[in-house]
């Protein structure tokens, strides 16, 4: 596993584990502070995996909470481990 080509598309890992579960941990709202005022943006944790001793975590941020859900969801999904 720790020599093994990266997966670079999260459909692979769908076809792969197939029964692959997803539970939003945290969504945060983050700011930048701009000339006009703030720009909030929100970033999203998500952990996935199938109770079978596959594991993966993903963050993203985007201005929109379902986009940063489902981003993070893919960033996850390409991030999974086996775990003992």
């Amino acid at each position: 596993y720790l020599f093994s080509l990266p997966i670079k598309e999260y459909q692979i890992i769908e076809h792969l584990v197939p029964e692959l579960k997803d539970e939003v941990m945290k969504i945060m709202p983050v700011q930048k502070q701009t000339r006009a005022g703030q720009r909030t943006r929100f970033k999203a944790f998500v952990v996935v995996g199938d109770s079978n001793g596959h594991i993966g975590l993903g963050v993203k941020c985007s201005s929109e909470v379902a986009t940063a859900i489902r981003g993070a969801i893919n960033v996850a999904k390409l991030s999974v481990i086996p775990v003992r």
